[in-house]
């Protein structure tokens, strides 16, 4: 897949932060209505705003199905991809978020903004500057 980039997002909360797993629980319920990438924007505009009720209002900001995305909070798969995620992460070394990962490698001093990502990209994946 020469010049293509796929980018999986893989959900790691954080013990000491209270509303991460319910967070992490909600974009999956998102994902499973087809909108994880606006529920995710959502909640990174919206870090310090992640209550129960804050999570249900950005599911009716998007537009989902509230009654679905309610019971899908609680599902126990939901629970379970979470967990084994977070497994995943720390069997690959994560101890903190955000952390990137290119062609399987862990990205030292993890870029956040999206010009930075964009540019790291580009230097590793296809040797462009």
């Amino acid at each position: 897949m020469k010049g293509r980039l796929r980018v999986v997002f893989k959900h790691f909360p954080l013990g000491f932060h209270v509303n991460a797993r319910p967070a992490a629980a909600a974009a999956i319920a998102a994902q499973r209505q087809g909108k994880f990438w606006d529920y995710h924007d959502l909640l990174f505009q919206n870090m310090k705003r992640l209550s129960r009720s804050d999570l249900i209002n950005w599911a009716k900001v998007i537009g989902l199905d509230l009654p679905r995305f309610e019971k899908d909070l609680i599902d126990l798969k939901v629970q379970s991809q979470i967990s084994q995620e977070q497994a995943e992460g720390t069997r690959a070394g994560v101890r903190g978020t955000p952390s990137v990962f290119l062609n399987g490698r862990r990205v030292k001093n993890t870029p956040t903004s999206t010009d930075a990502v964009i540019s790291l990209v580009n230097s590793e994946v296809f040797g462009q500057k």
